[in-house]
């Protein structure tokens, strides 16, 4: 007996209520562990996270060249402290300000069907269940312990679900073809000179001066840097330097973000900064330490699996619910890391609560941020049915199935 959808919402608002932020996540694990005991799923849990991970065997029979598909759910919350006055709102001081709850509920609720129809399935299933999203690096270490061949070969397509609680309408899936979220790269740079008295800053070598004027000289790099139709941004959201107006320190340090939609832009985005503060603490007689990570890569959906995510939505709910992107999101995903090495789709459910604007609403990370559960049963039906034809579409000699693609809509991001 699968679980039912009232069921699934309960256990979104329990996992809302006890939300834990990083790579361990023990009570989340337990949870999901047992939400999914008894399904006869080959079941395993991560060495350096705590991960779920579970194989579906469907029920075409055992070949080398068997499908396999991977559907993923990230795990943890922000540390957010809450600010919406649900019910089941979090008093921990963490928040699931970003819906990964909604998407481990509707997980649990797919892989509670499809193990129900087992038989109808062409090939195996991986159920992803990863921590670390929020910048953890929960995926490369995922794939660093080998998810992508659990079922005993590479996975051929990927599926990644995200709830959005603005922008996109109740219900409403947002997909493209291409880059749906950008690369992800952070950056601290700690101007390092010696300090003096603010009365006669010409005996000493002042980093206050050369963190300011590299804020001013990376925004007027970039621009002369990238052409004015490539999409790239170089944002810095904090210096921190000194202890008393007169007194210049020793140091100061400078932390941003930097994001492009190309791989090769990202990497062009860091040459930047490494150069222009290397330049700028030159200019200025003070040394730089340049400090880069990069974070997420672009995520890009393949065009034929956006295609057939596409179909797949409107096949089941009609044409309406699915709005096609002309442009993606400036936020970024560490899913990213499977599509990588798997293609795949990324795709976007509105879970704005209906009498909402979607264009006013809290975004995703705001602590006022709400997520409709009623969207619960929509992802449920996407992830079982997108599984169940994916893998039947691959187990066919053109694997295709999708159909053409539609034209896009512009579709804006606040994030």
């Amino acid at each position: 007996m699968t679980v039912s959808i009232p069921d699934l919402i309960l256990l979104r608002r329990e996992l809302h209520r006890n939300p834990e932020v990083g790579l361990h996540l023990p009570w989340t694990q337990a949870r999901i562990l047992r939400a999914l005991d008894g399904l006869g799923l080959e079941v395993s849990t991560g060495t350096t996270t705590t991960s779920v991970t579970a194989v579906l065997r469907g029920g075409a029979a055992r070949s080398a060249t068997r499908p396999t598909v991977l559907v993923r759910s990230d795990m943890d919350a922000l540390p957010v402290e809450e600010a919406t006055g649900l019910d089941y709102a979090a008093t921990n001081g963490a928040m699931h300000a970003c819906g990964h709850d909604l998407h481990m509920a509707i997980l649990v609720g797919a892989a509670h069907r499809l193990a129900a129809r087992r038989a109808e399935l062409a090939g195996d299933v991986v159920l992803v269940f990863q921590p670390g999203e929020e910048n953890w690096g929960g995926a490369l270490a995922m794939l660093a312990e080998g998810v992508l061949d659990v079922a005993g070969r590479r996975a051929d397509a990927a599926l990644g679900l995200h709830v959005f609680s603005y922008e996109l309408p109740h219900a409403v899936f947002g997909m493209r073809r291409g880059a749906m979220m950008s690369a992800s790269n952070t950056f601290t740079v700690r101007f390092v000179g010696s300090g003096g008295h603010g009365s006669a800053p010409q005996t000493a070598r002042d980093p206050i001066v050369a963190a300011a004027d590299f804020v001013s000289a990376l925004q007027t790099t970039v621009t002369r840097s990238f052409g004015m139709l490539t999409p790239v941004v170089a944002t810095v959201g904090q210096i921190v330097g000194g202890h008393s107006g007169n007194v210049i320190p020793d140091t100061a340090r400078v932390s941003g973000t930097a994001r492009a939609f190309t791989a090769a832009d990202s990497g062009r985005l860091r040459m930047l900064i490494d150069r222009v503060a290397h330049g700028i603490a030159a200019a200025h007689g003070v040394a730089a330490a340049v400090e880069l990570d990069e974070v997420a890569i672009p995520t890009v959906s393949a065009d034929a699996e956006a295609d057939f995510a596409i179909a797949t939505a409107r096949n089941l709910f009609g044409q309406g619910t699915v709005d096609i992107m002309d442009q993606p999101f400036t936020a970024s995903e560490d899913f990213s890391w499977f599509l990588d090495q798997v293609p795949g789709a990324f795709v976007l459910l509105g879970a704005c609560p209906p009498d909402r604007d979607p264009a006013a609403a809290p975004s995703n990370h705001s602590p006022f941020a709400v997520f409709d559960d009623a969207v619960v049963e929509r992802g449920v039906r996407f992830e079982t049915e997108w599984t169940i034809a994916r893998l039947r579409a691959l187990a066919t000699a053109d694997g295709s199935g999708a159909e053409e693609a539609p034209k896009p809509r512009r579709i804006t991001s606040r994030r």
